[in-house]
């Protein structure tokens, strides 16, 4: 696409959006395809988070394949939120399709997951107690009016509801996503087991702005059979979600990864800024918009565009290597 200009008053997120209802329409056409003529399956399997990617999905699936064809699978475990569980059930009822509670501790607990994560805290913080302390890793923001490097810290809420915080050394980071990527790859292990018994396929849930980034785990949600809306901007999933009628409570949510005992948003955890400056980035790079319609429409300026920028492609980088097939000899 050729650059344009600022006069041109280009508004992105209209742009980005233009599309929606094309999308809900063919949406379901793609699935019933791909599952039925593609992999000559009798029905989907999708992991309902109460998130409004995997609330998608099911209704989209649900549309295309009927409701007795689609499995919610809501996969639990102790540091998710109640209310994850609360609101999956709900849509799963509403779109009535069949489910199950796999609660996943147990398979957690077996690995050591919980333990060996309790023992680093500890070493962190002396008095770590997981009955009452509540602990999440995140990144400092990307597009602040300073320069901020990305280096992970702990942050550790006591009972009394005081904070504090410690950044921390490759090693101990390391370990920790080592700990923390088992809970997807657990859920993962167990989709398969219920696809497979069912004669379905595995649905993925990961949009265009995760994939593009790498914000999912190998092996994990990164691991499916079909990825419905791996070609849909955040925003875009947001329009088509409010389309479809999805529970404005799952829509409002603030998207996280669930897998923290105290409450990380996907912008503390990984992106490092909101999905409405994120895509907005994206879509400029992808359609070679200007410098100048980025600065109009994100409200950054040229500083903060050049740090998020660099923070993306360190992603898309990230993504790429995520991707890449196993090499052969």
């Amino acid at each position: 696409m050729v650059s344009r200009t600022f006069s041109d008053g280009f508004d992105i997120k209209k742009e980005m959006l233009g599309n929606v209802r094309e999308l809900k329409k063919n949406l379901p056409g793609f699935i019933k395809e791909t599952v039925q003529n593609q992999f000559n399956k009798e029905g989907i399997v999708i992991g309902v988070s109460g998130g409004v990617d995997s609330a998608l999905i099911a209704t989209l699936a649900a549309k295309a394949l009927g409701p007795d064809n689609v499995y919610g699978l809501i996969l639990p475990e102790k540091e998710s939120s109640p209310s994850s569980r609360e609101l999956a059930e709900k849509l799963c009822k509403k779109l009535k399709i069949p489910f199950t509670e796999v609660p996943i501790t147990p398979m957690l607990e077996a690995f050591g997951i919980y333990a060996r994560k309790v023992s680093l805290l500890e070493e962190l913080f002396p008095r770590y107690d997981p009955a009452i302390h509540t602990t999440n890793l995140f990144l400092p923001p990307g597009i602040t009016s300073e320069r901020l490097l990305a280096v992970p810290s702990i942050r550790f809420s006591d009972e009394n509801g005081s904070i504090t915080t410690k950044r921390l050394s490759a090693p101990q980071y390391l370990n920790l996503i080592s700990l923390q990527n088992v809970k997807q790859r657990t859920r993962m292990i167990v989709l398969y087991m219920h696809a497979e018994k069912m004669n379905y396929v595995v649905s993925g849930t990961t949009n265009k702005s995760e994939l593009h980034t790498g914000y999912f785990v190998k092996f994990g949600d990164g691991g499916v059979d079909i990825e419905p809306i791996a070609n849909l901007y955040k925003l875009q999933v947001y329009k088509l979600a409010e389309l479809l009628t999805i529970d404005k409570k799952i829509i409002s949510r603030a998207p996280s990864p669930d897998t923290w005992s105290h409450f990380t948003s996907d912008e503390d955890f990984y992106l490092r800024m909101p999905y409405d400056i994120l895509d907005q980035l994206l879509y400029a790079e992808e359609h070679n918009l200007s410098q100048e319609i980025v600065q109009k429409n994100t409200g950054l300026n040229v500083q903060q565009i050049d740090w998020a920028k660099k923070h993306i492609h360190s992603m898309k980088n990230a993504s790429r290597m995520l991707q890449l097939a196993p090499p052969v000899y």
